[in-house]
């Protein structure tokens, strides 16, 4: 017997309740894969653009570099403004951290999904024993194993939510790090200029 046979045979004996909480996971577990790698990518690209932008500023340039988040804010044709730049400096986090709350719920909620799977298919399993099914070891034994799918499956779905949560926050952290340093200096040097 199959991979293939061994799913549709599952699916063919589970309920209802038991497909759509296992549709349910499968979709979460691609939307975690999904914000993570299109997240990551993304982070890593602007992060080296603001790398970039900081190692500039740090050699003497006066503005930050075309493909940093500053460039907006410190426009060639004016001073630079602090609480400009801090606000460019927020929006810029708020931007980083995006995607971080779905994965913070699809990490927090699969397991719980995941149980009530399990806690359902029990309840029917038991349903059909009080209607008079045969109550054997042989009968009990894999409707239960076959209802704990639903457990598992929620809890391999919220570890690699998690896991990439974890890791996208930790990338943000450092790309809003960076951003904040470039902030730093133009400030020091805003300050400077008005002092001039």
């Amino acid at each position: 017997m199959g991979a293939v046979d061994i799913i549709l045979n599952y699916f063919s004996r589970s309920s209802i309740v038991s497909i759509v909480v296992l549709g349910w996971l499968s979709l979460y577990f691609i939307l975690s894969f999904s914000i993570l790698l299109s997240r990551m990518s993304g982070l890593s690209l602007w992060y080296k653009a603001e790398r970039d932008s900081l190692e500039s500023l740090v050699r003497g340039s006066i503005r930050p570099s075309i493909g940093s988040s500053l460039s907006k804010c410190a426009n060639s044709g004016e001073n630079i403004n602090e609480k400009k730049l801090r606000i460019c400096l927020l929006m810029a986090q708020k931007r980083a951290t995006s995607g971080l709350a779905w994965l913070s719920v699809i990490a927090s909620t699969s397991p719980f999904i995941g149980l009530f799977g399990t806690v359902v298919s029990i309840l029917e399993t038991f349903a059909g024993l009080g209607n008079g099914a045969n109550s054997s070891l042989s009968v009990i034994a894999p409707a239960i194993s076959e209802a704990l799918v639903a457990t598992a499956a929620g809890i391999l779905v919220a570890i690699p939510a998690y896991s990439f949560n974890i890791l996208l926050k930790r990338r943000s952290y450092e790309l809003v790090s960076v951003i904040e340093q470039q902030v730093d200096l133009l400030s020091v040097r805003g300050k400077s200029e008005l002092d001039a």
